[in-house]
């Protein structure tokens, strides 16, 4: 009674959970197509991939469920400890007994029979500390370089750990939301432009700083020129978005998924989607996914109005974190941008991907209750007056 006393209570934001249902309806019929050929290879099961994928949704639903009715303020009270979480996961995959090592990349952590991926935590750890940071410390960022740079430098460490394992996309990502951040935060724009020249050349240095980095940078200019090496991937993917045309060969005829196109269900899953709904369906996914991050801004210029700054805060950094993720996933399979071995939030196959995700977004949907119940609060003050 009482549990269902509080959902008659809460302020859902319609839209938003539509654009989320179908989302992860339509995520759930591209991770099946494009793993079917694959699982059934591997395991001798074709729905392999299915079924982790849902269990892993399933738990996602169940914390996200949870972290909807808590509210933000114990976020903010807690903030430290996600600082404290955030470093120990980064660090924990470079301790041999837990770190796991895939394709030469240590980004996982093996605890009994789950294999995990501590970054996507991390990321959402490091941005509700750093949304606590700003709004505790609003004079010194707004007044001293000093209040900027020590929050940048944690990042920057985090960076670092990062960059080790090595995951580039994580960093990028991570840099570009911090920064975001700290600018909606009230950093001077002098500040910020000195550290955006900073970070820039930083990733510059990585970048070059390995040869399949580099690799990865020239490649994507002319994939056909490599096309069997370094290009193969970014080829593949743009023979399937080819295919797609304007409504697609129909799901489940994509050619490109049956071993021609690597990580068909994680990082390429677009290049699917394009193949077999064509223009039709990329377009439709775009709005749905613009429809998140409009609604996660939204949101924040609504909890600015009411003094609520680490709501309007935390709702901006998830957004930012979203759109950046979903822009340069598409843009790597397209060849707009250098492969960056990003997953494609709620469609990708990825089980630590699809929990963060949905927890991220269930955050998202809480601020909006309170942002909602706050003004309702307004108006019985005022009316009492």
């Amino acid at each position: 009674m009482i549990f269902r006393e509080k959902i008659n209570k809460f302020h859902f934001d319609v839209v938003m959970i539509v654009a989320i249902f179908f989302l992860l309806v339509l995520g759930i019929i591209m991770v099946t197509s494009s793993s079917i050929a694959i699982a059934d290879r591997d395991f001798a099961e074709p729905f392999y991939y299915l079924y982790r994928q849902m269990t892993a949704i399933s738990i996602g639903l169940i914390l996200g469920l949870i972290c909807m009715y808590m509210p933000t303020e114990y976020w903010l009270k807690l903030n430290w400890i996600f600082l404290i979480i955030a470093f120990a996961l980064l660090i924990s995959v470079f301790i041999p007994s837990i770190g796991y090592t895939v394709n030469g990349s240590t980004r996982w952590i093996v605890l009994g029979p789950l294999r995990l991926q501590p970054s996507e935590p991390a990321r959402l750890c490091l941005i509700i500390y750093l949304s606590g940071y700003i709004v505790r410390h609003q004079s010194t960022l707004r007044e001293s370089l000093s209040g900027f740079l020590k929050p940048l430098f944690l990042i920057a460490l985090a960076s670092f750990l990062l960059l080790s394992e090595p995951d580039f996309g994580a960093t990028v990502v991570l840099m570009i939301t911090s920064l975001g951040l700290l600018f909606i935060g009230g950093a001077r724009i002098r500040d910020f432009l000195f550290s955006f020249l900073i970070v820039f050349s930083s990733l510059l240095l990585a970048a070059f700083s390995e040869p399949y980095r580099l690799a990865r940078l020239t490649g994507f200019l002319d994939p056909w020129a490599d096309s069997e090496n370094s290009g193969y991937q970014l080829t593949q993917s743009l023979i399937a978005i080819g295919r797609g045309d304007f409504f697609g060969v129909g799901l489940g005829s994509s050619v490109q998924k049956l071993f021609y196109l690597p990580e068909a269900h994680t990082d390429f899953i677009f290049a699917v989607l394009s193949e077999e709904f064509g223009l039709v369906g990329v377009t439709i996914t775009i709005i749905l996914f613009g429809i998140l991050v409009y609604k996660a801004i939204s949101n924040s210029n609504k909890a600015i109005e009411k003094g609520m700054l680490f709501q309007a805060l935390l709702s901006s950094g998830i957004g930012m974190a979203l759109g950046v993720q979903v822009f340069i996933n598409m843009g790597v399979s397209a060849g707009l941008l250098p492969t960056k071995g990003l997953t494609l939030p709620l469609f990708s196959y990825g089980r630590m991907s699809i929990i963060i995700t949905l927890i991220s977004l269930a955050i998202l949907i809480r601020i909006h209750h309170e942002v909602i119940t706050c003004d309702k609060k307004i108006k019985i003050k005022g009316k009492r007056r």
